[in-house]
Order: C-alpha cells, then sequence, then structure tokens
C-alpha cells in the first residue's frame, strides 16, 4: 500500500494564510484525502484563492477542500465579508425561497474560492434553542418535519450550484448538554426516542432521493449508551457507522469522522488507538485539524490496518472525488457581487436594522466558531 494512497484517507488542516516551506513538503509526502481551512487560514479574498490553489498544486489527486460555512457565527468567510443569517434565523423567517438562496449563494461563493464541500447542513433538532452544546443558532428546526424541509432545501441549492454537502452530527446531537470540543458528552436517549426524532431526520437525507440526500455524513463525538453500553463516542463506533448508518439507513456516501482533536477525543484515546477505532468503525476520513505536524504518523499507523478497512476507505474516497467539480474563475469583482448577496439577504431575513448587527467577535465565542 503506497502511502500516498492512505494519506487520502485524512483530512487535515493547514497552520496559516499560507503554506510553509516545511508544511508544504509535509503536505507533498503524506498526500491527503483532503484539507479544512478556518479563520486561521483566512486573511484576504485573493490570499484564500491562492492558498486552495496551492493546496491543489501540491495533491497528486484532486483533493477534498472543505469549510465550515453555514452561516452567522459559523461562517468561516465573515473574515473577508458579511455574515449570511444563521439557520434559526432563516428557520424563524420561515421562508424556504430564502433558505434556498442562501444554499445557491454559499455554493457559487465557495467555489469562487476553490472549495468543492461544505460541511453543512447541520440536521440537528433544536430541543433547546439556548443549550450550551455549540449548536445554538445552528439548527433549522424544532421538529422533524421543520428540520427536513428547510435544511434540505439549503441542502438542494447547494449542490445544485456544484458544492458537495455534508450531514452533520450523526446520529444526532441535540441532546448533548457538553460541548464535545471539550470533553465526551454523554447523551441519554433511548433507541426509540432516537428513531421518533434524531434519527428520523437523518433518515430522510440517507437514502438515493437525488433533490434530498447529502454527499457525505459527519459523526458526531458523542456517547450513546443505547448503541454502546461502555464509554465510546459514536465516531469511532462500529455499531453507529456501520451497522447503523451504513447498513440499516443505507447511506452510501463519504462518511467522516468530527474533528478528531478536540477534548471529546484526545482526553480519552492515544494518537494510535484513535486512528485505529476511526477506521475499525467503518469511516472513510479522519479528521485531523490541528495536530498537523503529525501527519506523516498517521500514514504510519494507517498502513498498518487491515486490508480490507483500507480498500473500502480508499474506494469510497475515490467515489465521492468523482463530483468534485473544479472551482470557478477568481476575481474581486466577482466577489463582491456575491457579497453583496449576502447582504441583501440578511436584510431579507432579519430587517435592516438588525442586519447591521453581527455575531460576536471571536474572543467571546467557543472552540466551533474561533478555529
Amino acid at each position: 500500500m503506497k502511502r500516498a494512497s492512505v494519506g487520502q484517507l485524512l483530512l487535515v488542516g493547514v497552520q496559516g494564510y499560507e503554506l510553509g516551506v516545511d508544511e508544504a513538503k509535509l503536505l507533498r509526502r503524506v498526500q491527503p484525502g483532503g484539507f479544512i481551512l478556518f479563520v486561521r487560514n483566512i486573511k484576504t479574498p485573493a490570499q484564500l484563492r491562492k492558498l486552495t490553489d496551492d493546496l491543489r498544486d501540491l495533491s497528486i489527486v484532486e483533493p477534498i477542500i472543505t469549510i465550515d460555512q453555514e452561516g452567522g457565527r459559523v461562517s468561516r468567510l465573515r473574515q473577508i465579508g458579511n455574515e449570511p443569517p444563521n439557520a434559526q434565523q432563516l428557520r424563524d423567517k420561515d421562508d424556504a425561497r430564502l433558505i434556498r438562496e442562501h444554499g445557491d449563494i454559499t455554493g457559487h461563493l465557495l467555489r469562487l474560492f476553490g472549495f468543492n464541500l461544505d460541511l453543512c447542513p447541520v440536521l440537528d433538532i433544536s430541543f433547546d434553542d439556548d443549550a450550551d452544546n455549540s449548536l445554538r443558532g445552528r439548527c433549522y428546526g424544532k421538529t422533524v418535519e421543520q428540520v427536513i424541509r428547510n435544511a434540505g432545501a439549503f441542502n438542494v441549492a447547494l449542490r445544485a450550484a456544484a458544492v458537495t454537502s455534508c450531514g452533520k452530527h450523526f446520529p444526532g446531537y441535540s441532546a448533548a448538554v457538553v460541548d464535545a470540543h471539550h470533553s465526551l458528552p454523554r447523551i441519554d436517549r433511548t433507541r426509540e426516542q432516537l428513531d421518533q426524532e434524531e434519527l428520523a431526520v437523518f433518515r430522510a437525507f440517507t437514502g438515493s432521493g437525488a433533490n434530498q440526500v447529502v454527499d457525505s455524513m459527519m459523526i458526531c463525538h458523542g456517547w450513546y449508551p443505547c448503541f454502546e453500553p461502555k464509554k465510546t463516542p459514536a465516531s469511532l463506533s462500529h455499531r453507529v457507522v456501520t451497522e447503523l448508518l451504513r447498513e440499516e439507513l443505507g447511506f452510501e456516501g463519504l462518511v467522516m469522522t468530527d474533528d478528531l482533536d478536540m477534548g471529546a477525543i484526545v482526553n480519552e484515546y492515544s494518537f494510535d488507538e484513535m486512528l485505529r477505532l476511526t477506521f475499525a468503525a467503518g469511516n472513510d476520513l479522519a479528521m485531523i485539524c490541528h495536530r498537523i505536524e503529525k501527519a506523516e504518523e498517521a500514514v504510519g499507523v494507517i498502513e498498518k490496518l487491515p486490508r480490507k478497512q483500507i480498500t473500502r476507505a480508499l474506494q469510497s474516497v475515490e467515489t465521492f472525488k468523482s463530483k468534485l467539480q473544479p472551482p470557478t474563475k477568481f476575481s474581486e469583482a466577482a466577489f463582491r457581487k456575491l457579497d453583496d448577496a449576502i447582504w441583501k439577504l440578511r436584510v431579507a431575513v432579519l430587517g435592516q436594522e438588525r442586519a447591521a448587527i453581527r455575531s460576536p467577535e471571536n474572543a467571546a465565542r467557543s472552540p466551533v466558531e474561533r478555529y
């Protein structure tokens, strides 16, 4: 098994606004399957597009280049432009046309900057809009039907703009009472409760319907005793990833972990054990957002895994990549046009006065918004 091929099973972050010499050499050796960018990577429109171009240039195989561009406080591109309305604001406006417009603008904006995957829509139900579990403002509905309708509208428009989508956070993070960025949440939901609510939403996005299905699925770091009596995050659980998502729900798309550098994982597992469990569970991509310097070590661990696990995951990544579309031609004028469309959407959703008020600045935000 060649190093470049197993590197395809990693989705990694990068350190800053541009690639350093040593970092570029490391990434050329490892050949990650994809890259995820954060606030730390975004300074100006032209700089951002150059960074994604540079990541493509060092990749032998077309890479996944992704970002969390949801709306509201979880909008990485708010660093250089207007902040789109969040899912809750769109939900409260109750106008599917505006949600589709948001998906369309988001898709065109991401392709302009060289992205081909957006890590959304959030498919979690809001049981409590004020819960301190990292989901505040990010949920499209308070009921199964509301989430399916609204998240579905965004998903259809995003994919129509030739950007792939990712449903999160499987199998449903709604009942978490702590933030997985800090520690592993225990989610005490019965299987019957999950079937009636959280999983009812995910079922709608895991079938074969061309309009509704998401292209990929992110598995959350939550412990569900109804699936795993022993303390185990869903992201590292064969019962959740393979038996539930792949076999029972029939999902055939790409499956990735949430960031394996979160407290929920690093406080519980060694680096090697974390990776072994990631692929034993049935994931296709291991997301390592911050310990970038360990990418080569990760390849060494993955190379020793059972060949069946590696082959299955590599095939899934290859199939997903066959859908990816190239970026559009970049210009500042094109960006300003899309940024103006975001402002007009804010006004349509929030009104002129509220549209002028942005979410709190980075220092006041939790890790999910700050990274």
